[in-house]
């Protein structure tokens, strides 16, 4: 989708990751998962970025056509529209430690389109939102379990 038919009034909530990796060097195994979330609409991927710290603390980072990636996650981010900037990345490099690597995934929500445009022409809006860490999740259904 090119930036011109991005449109403020009916674009879902837009969330910032960063996935951590042990290695500096980007594996193509979350490609997929990614590539079924875009294509079935679930998710619109708007920016997608990958930061290598080496073992000499160099830093680099690559945008998802660069070589390193691209064979895997070209096609993915198919909006400039960058919402992240350099030193949004130095801090997120100056977190990882040396010989590892961090994929910055930025997405709308599309799935929450619909009900986002809703509370905004309701006058609504989200005033807290937070992820409930895997690990509580698990012990909260083996709890179940145990019941």
């Amino acid at each position: 989708m090119p930036t011109a038919l991005l449109d403020a009034s009916v674009i879902g909530p837009v969330d910032v990751a960063v996935i951590r990796f042990d290695s500096d060097e980007f594996s193509d195994d979350v490609a997929p998962a990614l590539a079924e979330l875009n294509r079935s609409g679930t998710v619109h991927i708007i920016d997608l970025a990958f930061v290598r710290k080496a073992a000499d603390e160099s830093v680099s980072c690559l945008e998802a056509t660069d070589e390193h990636v691209a064979r895997a996650f070209a096609g993915l981010a198919d909006t400039q529209f960058d919402l992240l900037s350099d030193s949004d990345f130095d801090k997120i490099a100056d977190e990882l430690d040396p010989g590892s690597s961090a994929m910055v995934i930025v997405w709308e929500n599309s799935w929450a389109a619909r009900l986002a445009a809703a509370l905004r022409g309701s006058h609504g809006q989200v005033v807290a939102q937070e992820r409930i860490p895997h690990d509580s999740v698990v012990r909260a259904i083996a709890a179940l379990e145990e019941e």
